[in-house]
């Protein structure tokens, strides 16, 4: 047997539908799409929202609340989290936070207590807990915080 004479199985392969030739086809001149209408033209797909007519989900469901648009992201961070990135008497800063990964855009950052400190560390933030604050100021660390930028 030589490669030139390979054949697949019987039944193996199907003709491929030969749509849009005419009548010897076999699929009529219609080619299986019944008779006019957006679903008989080219290019023609459904929403994939559509449920055939049905009042949609989205259109059911009630609408809730609402987007503010002069929102302050808040991004938290906790002690235990600085705790464990940042050496005994290094500055922790909004740019350094942001590069090791705690932080994503650094609108206005929040420190909060919990976790324990045993590192001297001078911390930046928008906003510190109280608890924060007496764990930060008890290992002999240091708060400043930075003022808020206003939108005008």
């Amino acid at each position: 047997m030589k490669l030139n004479q390979l054949k697949p199985p019987f039944g193996a392969k199907h003709k491929k539908k030969r749509l849009g030739r005419g009548d010897s086809s076999g699929h009529g001149g219609t080619s299986t799409r019944g008779h006019k209408g957006h679903k008989a033209r080219s290019g023609y797909r459904l929403p994939f929202n559509f449920e055939g007519g049905q009042m949609p989900l989205f259109r059911r469901l009630p609408k809730r609340g609402f987007t503010h648009i002069k929102e302050e992201k808040i991004e938290i961070v906790n002690l235990n989290q600085i705790e464990k990135l940042f050496n005994d008497g290094e500055e922790v800063t909004i740019d350094k936070l942001k590069e090791k990964g705690i932080i994503k855009k650094g609108e206005c950052v929040r420190i909060l207590g919990e976790g324990n400190l045993t590192k001297k560390l001078i911390i930046y933030g928008h906003h510190f807990s109280k608890k924060a604050k007496e764990k930060i100021e008890k290992v002999g660390g240091k708060i400043n915080i930075i003022e808020e930028k206003k939108n005008v």
